[in-house]
Parts: structure tokens; C-alpha cells; sequence
């Protein structure tokens, strides 16, 4: 299903705009992101096209050119995946599949048809007679996703699925997740705050801001051509290099970059990952502490320029706290974009 908005803003009692009018397209069968910050206007958004929210007085909502701004949210044949899971404790795992399709009035043959088909899909045969209170945080996902997709929605809503599990747990799912959309072949939308749950399952990724989406591309495109300061810090982690910029060079407390052309009157930011301990590097620094992570160190620098990190892999040895280093940073990983306020 193709699913469109138009001027969809949202403005709540007392002023605050929780949203600006946004026009987004989504394709069928793609997956999209919804990425930002606590209070950036995401879960709004997602409310809106659920139906859970009404928009301002203008908005469109679209389902395959069908309008359905004003339809309440059980009749948009929508899918909701929640941070909670929202299952039922006292039902067993078919119970709870099947629960929105006995609700819909079908026959019991058909129920258990469809039951089968998901459960197979989300490979949970050997969990379908068990209650959902045995089972582990990533099977119970599973049968969330199930329950929600077993009424064969025209799009699939999740909000923030990944968030109530541990960092350990979440890393696996989270690419268990990107192969299950895939297979449903549903349109989907999510809403997180992580980038890289976001990177690792959308197709396209919307990065939001103070209500409005920022800037809306690939994975890939956003990481290496972010058009803001806010984008580059997001999606990446890019740190700003504040110095004064004469000709084609940065100047910063500890030494002079080269730049591209082209840089003059924009704001410099670099990623961790591209700042390279070098002997002959033009900038020194200096080792404030260092972190073991397992396949690599993270070093926190000073001198060079203020709060800079840098990542060297687990199998050099690592420079210890106090030392005096030089750096490197190849002109073509300086990100030069548009001045912004706080950047």
C-alpha cells in the first residue's frame, strides 16, 4: 500500500506544536524509519496515520489515494506493534494471534488457517500452545508482530519495538526484525531513537527535529551526505571542529587542517572514525582516557580541538592517559555543511 501525507501538523491544547505540516510518500512494501530525539514529533506522526491522533484542520492521510483522515483507528486496517507488546497474559500464543481475527467475526476454520500461516512466518510452532508469560522478551516480539499482522493490515506501525529489551538481546533482533518485515512484504513504519536499529532495518530513514523531518534518504546517503550539522550528529555521531578557516585551511588549537573547497563560512565536523593517530599528523593532542570495548579503544582527545573521540582497533596497542599524540584527518572526511545554532 502506498500511504501519503499532506500538511500533517499537529497542534495541541495550549499551543505547543507538537508537529509542522509534513508531506511524506511512502512506497508500497517499504520500510521507513521514523528517527530523532525524545519530543521531536515521531510518535505524533505515527499517532496521526494510525488514527489515534486527529491532525490540524488541513492535514491529508492517504492509504492508496483512499482518504483516511477522519476514519476512526479500527477502520484503517492498520497493524500496531507497541514498546510494551501489549499482549495478552492469560492466553497462549495462538490465543493471542488470533484474538484481532476473532474480533473481526471470522469463521474458526480460518482463524486457525491464518494463526498457522503467521506462526510458521515468525517461527513460532514450538512456542503456539505455551502462555505468553513463559515466554523470553525476543519471543514475545515475535508474537506481537504475529498477532498484528495476522488481520493482513494495509501497513504495519511500531513504536519503539526494540526498546524494552537489553543492549545484548536488542543488537540480535534487531537484524531478526529487518528479515521479518522483508518477509511480510507489508508497509511498514517505525518509530526509535537508535540509529543504528534504524540504518539496520529501513529502507529509508526520515530524521526529525523540532517537529519536522530534517532530511529524509537511504541509510547510506544520509550518513555520507548529511545536509545539517543536526543530521551529521544524529546519523553518525559527528563531532564539530570549531577554528577559524583561512583559504583552503581549519586552524584549531592544535594545529591546521587542510580543507576541500568550498568549506569558507561552513561549519566543519568529523567522525570518530576518521581521526587517525599518526606521528606525522598535523594536529596534536593529547590522551585524556581511554576505553577498552572489546574490538577496539575509544580515546577521548584534548588540545586538538575540544571533546574529540577517536576509535583504534583492539589489535594495536593503545596510547595511555596524559600521553601526547599527533593526528591525521584526510581532507575528504571533513563533512563542511551549513552553519547551524547549537552545532
Amino acid at each position: 500500500m502506498t500511504l501519503s501525507l499532506s500538511r500533517v501538523a499537529k497542534t495541541f491544547a495550549g499551543g505547543t506544536k507538537a508537529l509542522l505540516p509534513t508531506d511524506l510518500t511512502i512506497a508500497p512494501g517499504e520500510i521507513l524509519s521514523l528517527l530523532g530525539p525524545s519530543g521531536c514529533g515521531k510518535t505524533t506522526l505515527l499517532r496521526i496515520i494510525a488514527g489515534l491522533e486527529q491532525p490540524d484542520p488541513g492535514a491529508r492521510v492517504l492509504f492508496d489515494g483512499e482518504e483516511v483522515t477522519a476514519l476512526p483507528v479500527e477502520r484503517r486496517r492498520i497493524g500496531m506493534v507497541f514498546q510494551s507488546y501489549a499482549l495478552f497474559p492469560n492466553m497462549s500464543v495462538r490465543a493471542n494471534i488470533g484474538y484481532g481475527l476473532k474480533m473481526q467475526g471470522l469463521a474458526r476454520a480460518d482463524i486457525d488457517a491464518r494463526v498457522d500461516e503467521v506462526t510458521a512466518l515468525c517461527q513460532l510452532q514450538p512456542y503456539a500452545s505455551r502462555a505468553v508469560t513463559a515466554l523470553s522478551g525476543g519471543q514475545r516480539q515475535r508474537v506481537a508482530l504475529a498477532r498484528a499482522i495476522a488481520p493482513r493490515p494495509r501497513v504495519l506501525l511500531l513504536d519503539e519495538p526494540l526498546s524494552a529489551l537489553d543492549a545484548a538481546l536488542r543488537g540480535q533482533l534487531r537484524d531478526e526484525l529487518a528479515l521479518l518485515l522483508r518477509s511480510f512484504g507489508i508497509t511498514a513504519i517505525f518509530v526509535t531513537h537508535d540509529q543504528d536499529e534504524a540504518m539496520a532495518i529501513a529502507d529509508r530513514v526520515a530524521v526529525m527535529r523540532a517537529g519536522q523531518v530534517a532530511q529524509i534518504g537511504t541509510p547510506e546517503t544520509l550518513y555520507r551526505n548529511p545536509t545539517s550539522g543536526f543530521v551529521a550528529r544524529f546519523v553518525g555521531g559527528a563531532m564539530p571542529l570549531r577554528g577559524r578557516v583561512t583559504g583552503d585551511h581549519l586552524h584549531l588549537p592544535g594545529g591546521a587542517l587542510r580543507l576541500r573547497p568550498g568549506a569558507a563560512g561552513q561549519q566543519v565536523f568529523v567522525r570518530a572514525e576518521d581521526i587517525r593517530l599518526d606521528p606525522e599528523g598535523p594536529l596534536a593532542a593529547r590522551v585524556e582516557a581511554v576505553t577498552f570495548l572489546g574490538t577496539h579503544y575509544r580515546l577521548a582527545l584534548s588540545g586538538a580541538a575540544p571533546d574529540l573521540l577517536t576509535a583504534l582497533h583492539a589489535g594495536h596497542s593503545a596510547p595511555r592517559p596524559g600521553e601526547a599524540v599527533r593526528l591525521s584527518i584526510a581532507p575528504d572526511a571533513l563533512l563542511s555543511l551549513p552553519a547551524e545554532d547549537h552545532a
